[in-house]
Formats: C-alpha cells, sequence, structure tokens
C-alpha cells in the first residue's frame, strides 16, 4: 500500500458526524472488563495494556473515551473483531506501540460485531479499520493492514497533527541499506533502497540512498583528481563533466557540482542538455528538496532551460 489513508471516495475529512453519539450514555460508564467479555488478547474487548494506554469503547463511553480523550490526546480508533485473520494479528502490533508511546496517544479498540453503530457511524468497510481522532474530530484513516515501518510514519504524522513533538521513527530498513551501503555492497544496498520503495513509494531517504548507489557505481575506479582535471580541461565534453559532479557530489561539494551541471545546460542542446539536466535533477535527490541549495540550483537550472 503506498499510501495508508483512505482515498476521498472512502473517506472525507470532516464527514464523520460524531456528535450524534454525543449523551447517549453516562460518560463514566464503562464496558464490560475482559473477564466479564472473554475476549481473547489482541481483540476488542481484550485485556487493556497498563497506563491506560489501550481502552475498550462502546456507546456509553465514548464520549469520554473519545471526544473528550482526543481534546488533550491523540486516539487512535481500531475497528475490528475476533476470527478476522487480519484484524486479530494488526491489534497486538497497534496495542505494543500504543504501550511503547507511553501515554502520547491512546488506542480506542472497538469490536464493530458488539456496535454496529458505532462502525456506521464511521463509515466502516473493512475490517480492520484505523481512525485518528484529534480535538474531537477524525483527522485520517485507513483500511486493512500496512507494514509496522509505515505505521509508525503514520502515526508520528498524527501525534504532529495533535501538537505533539515526536522523534521520526528509526526504519531498520533502512539502516540495513545504509550499512550496506557504507560497507560498499552496492548490490544489496540498490535492493534493500528499492524494496523500501516498493513500499513505501515517497520515502525520500530511501530515494536519497537509492541516487547515492548511482552515484557511487559511476565513480567506481576513476581518480577523483584526474577526473575533475580533466572536466576543466574539457569543458564541453559531457562525459567528463557529469563523472565530475559525482565526484563532487561524494567530496561534499555538492554546491560546486550543481552549478557545473547548469553551465553544462546553458552550453548544450538537444539530448546532451537533456542528460545533463537529468543528472542534476538526480543529484537533488540525495540533499532532499529542503536543502537551500537545491533550492537555489533548481532556480539557477529553470533560468537556464528557459
Amino acid at each position: 500500500m503506498s499510501d495508508p489513508r483512505i482515498t476521498s471516495s472512502i473517506f472525507t475529512r470532516g464527514a464523520v458526524d460524531l456528535s450524534a453519539l454525543r449523551g447517549t450514555a453516562p460518560a463514566s460508564s464503562r464496558p464490560a472488563t475482559p473477564s466479564q467479555t472473554g475476549a481473547p488478547t489482541g481483540a476488542p474487548g481484550g485485556p487493556a495494556t497498563a497506563g491506560g494506554a489501550v481502552l475498550d469503547v462502546t456507546e456509553a463511553n465514548i464520549q469520554s473515551g473519545v471526544l473528550e480523550q482526543s481534546m488533550t490526546t491523540p486516539v487512535v480508533v481500531f475497528f475490528g473483531a475476533a476470527g478476522y485473520p487480519d484484524s486479530d494479528q494488526f491489534a497486538p502490533v497497534l496495542e505494543r506501540l500504543a504501550a511503547e508511546g507511553a501515554g502520547q496517544w491512546v488506542l480506542a479498540r472497538v469490536d464493530v460485531q458488539e456496535n454496529p453503530r458505532i462502525a456506521q457511524m464511521f463509515q466502516i468497510q473493512a475490517i480492520p479499520t484505523v481512525y485518528a481522532v484529534v480535538g474531537g474530530r477524525p483527522i485520517d484513516a485507513f483500511p486493512g493492514v500496512i507494514p509496522e515501518p509505515q505505521l509508525r510514519q503514520w502515526l508520528a504524522a498524527v501525534l504532529k497533527a495533535g501538537g505533539v513533538t515526536v522523534a521520526e521513527p528509526e526504519d531498520p530498513r533502512l539502516d540495513e541499506a545504509d550499512d550496506a551501503l557504507m560497507s560498499g555492497d552496492l548490490d544489496a544496498a540498490e535492493q534493500a533502497y528499492r524494496k523500501i520503495l516498493a513500499e513505501s513509494p515517497a520515502d525520500a531517504a530511501a530515494e536519497a540512498g537509492l541516487a547515492q548507489v548511482g552515484v557511487a557505481r559511476r565513480v567506481a575506479g576513476a581518480d577523483p583528481q584526474a577526473a575533475l582535471a580533466a572536466a576543466q580541461a574539457n569543458p564541453d565534453d559531457v562525459e567528463a563533466q557529469l563523472l565530475a559532479a559525482d565526484i563532487e557530489v561524494l567530496s561534499g561539494m555538492a554546491e560546486q557540482a550543481y552549478e557545473r551541471l547548469v553551465g553544462l545546460v546553458r552550453r548544450t542542446a538537444g539530448d546532451d542538455r537533456d542528460r545533463a539536466r537529468q543528472h542534476l535533477v538526480s543529484l537533488f535527490s540525495i540533499a532532499g528538496p529542503d536543502d537551500p541549495a537545491v533550492a537555489s540550483a533548481r532556480r539557477a537550472l529553470a533560468s537556464a532551460l528557459f
């Protein structure tokens, strides 16, 4: 799944009106305890984690457990049911992350079989489905199961929307890919980065890593000093300029590389110009779009092209 959010055809921000559930029962009411329901761990109605990070929600306590709670703490509402494999497998992952969050957010579990009215209000069309509620209203949602690294990214975005300062979640997949790159195993690094991008196409870190693999392959076996000297002596040699730019990027001189290729774009035409442009754009992904040098180089490239 490339984007964990439900599309607008299924979920529209603000379309779920939770006000209809206000006052359906006293706020102090609570659902039956796990021992009373007999539900298995991981299913709605199972044991709650320590510290109140997980609670079971029914119409009796949705006002206090979701609506009022979300005014101060983001609430993630998990809609599932015992006996559904995806639901049974995904619930423990959410519960573990909720406990790990140490109160930064609350996991509210809803058994759709026991609470069909709540499921109807949230327009549930698949089991499981996960909603984020902040400030008394749903802000995002996704159906089905997503990989844990992607789930962590989604949770981080929910916390930020709720005003919670969070560190960017670590991704062990990136650590593995980066280690392979640093050790010089370019084939393993490329495979690892492409796997991440297959699961998360917008992962900027993986895009940057894959671009670095490409640069490392292109400069393999080159003599940096000789390559830079050749580029200096032959300013219109496209191959020499591209190689010199790669060496400059790997040497921490990205701005010089950008200037070199913008100049090459200005001096060339046709296929050579397009090669220089594409090469420059590929180098931008290593630094990322927020890098000031990239922003400046993009403006210079636009000027050179038009």
